[in-house]
């Protein structure tokens, strides 16, 4: 695939040297989290700068770049996502590829799992139309602000995030 940035990339067999945190950050901040199935736009960006805020400082970088695959695999629900077969091969991939550009360790801590779930807890809340659907989420909402960023804004947060964070240039 080719992504914003002109770069060729490959989903299926990711390369570290081809990971952008430019393209990153565009892709998530133009895709809308739950199938767009929300009262208004709301990103997967917005969605991962707002975990990496919820976990504790040691966790953050994770945090913002949890939903990072998402860049090149696209946002699948969860409901839908296990029913696919090999796209959890496929995000793993991708996901490892991201942890060896970044220099991460591939696993992601409990803290950030726990912080997803609080964030989506918030987000639906905010989001999602009436009714009292169960979700089957534990914990309890996240404390924190559900904008509904524009793609534009959301990507510029993303990247600020990554800045602060990373405490490294964006190429």
């Amino acid at each position: 695939m080719q992504t914003v940035s002109g770069r060729v990339y490959w989903p299926i067999d990711p390369r570290s040297d081809e990971v952008d945190i430019r393209d990153i950050a565009h892709a998530l901040a133009h895709q809308c989290r739950y199938a767009g199935h929300t009262r208004r736009f709301y990103s997967v960006a917005e969605h991962c700068v707002l975990v990496s805020q919820v976990v504790p400082p040691a966790d953050a970088l994770h945090g913002l770049l949890h939903d990072a695959t998402e860049a090149y695999c696209v946002d699948v629900p969860r409901p839908v996502k296990r029913y696919l077969a090999g796209y959890a091969e496929i995000e793993a991939r991708n996901w490892l590829a991201i942890c060896e550009r970044f220099g991460l360790d591939a696993t992601l801590s409990a803290s950030v799992h726990t912080a997803d779930n609080s964030v989506l807890l918030a987000e639906k809340a905010a989001l999602m139309p009436g009714g009292d659907m169960p979700w089957g989420i534990a914990g309890k909402p996240a404390a924190v602000v559900v904008q509904g960023l524009s793609p534009l804004r959301a990507r510029a947060a993303f990247l600020r995030r990554w800045r602060e964070l990373a405490q490294r240039p964006l190429w």
